[in-house]
């Protein structure tokens, strides 16, 4: 049985109350993944995978998903600043259609906007090193967009 991959707002009848959510930075060489704690309520970032075939990443995801508990996943959707959807948000939702027939925790899409530059704003007003920031950036701007995911959801559920 495919997951469902859902808008952000609709995932919530497809999750357990309380259970970790996986966010994911879905680049073309790499895949920034970042996590919640069991209550949603904060982002942490995990590990960036270097991108090789579909199945390998979807192993690793599906690995990291297995040992963290993760009740769902939120991937990134790229969204050109007008709003319309390009290729990589076509490669995104490819992508979601792909890992969706390999399990059963819901998907859901958030505008990922402008994380990856928060991202590098943040390390750099923590003075990380140029080196330092290539190698962990994915993973912070998957930070990011979880944890606006994150507010958001919490949003919806006091609304």
């Amino acid at each position: 049985m495919a997951a469902p991959i859902v808008p952000l707002p609709d995932i919530l009848p497809h999750l357990p109350p309380r259970g970790s959510l996986l966010g994911l930075d879905l680049g073309t060489k790499t895949i920034g993944v970042a996590t919640s704690d069991p209550d949603r309520r904060m982002a942490t970032a995990v590990e960036t995978i270097r991108r090789s075939k579909f199945t390998a990443d979807a192993d690793r995801l599906l690995t990291i998903a297995s040992e963290r508990h993760i009740a769902g996943f939120v991937l990134g959707l790229p969204v050109n600043m007008d709003g319309s959807e390009g290729p990589r948000a076509q490669a995104t939702r490819a992508f979601a259609r792909n890992l969706a027939q390999r399990t059963e925790r819901p998907i859901a899409f958030w505008d990922e906007r402008l994380s990856t530059v928060a991202a590098e704003r943040y390390l750099i007003d923590q003075d990380v090193s140029r080196a330092r920031r290539a190698q962990v950036i994915d993973q912070h701007a998957a930070v990011f967009l979880l944890q606006g995911a994150l507010d958001r959801l919490a949003h919806l559920r006091v609304s």
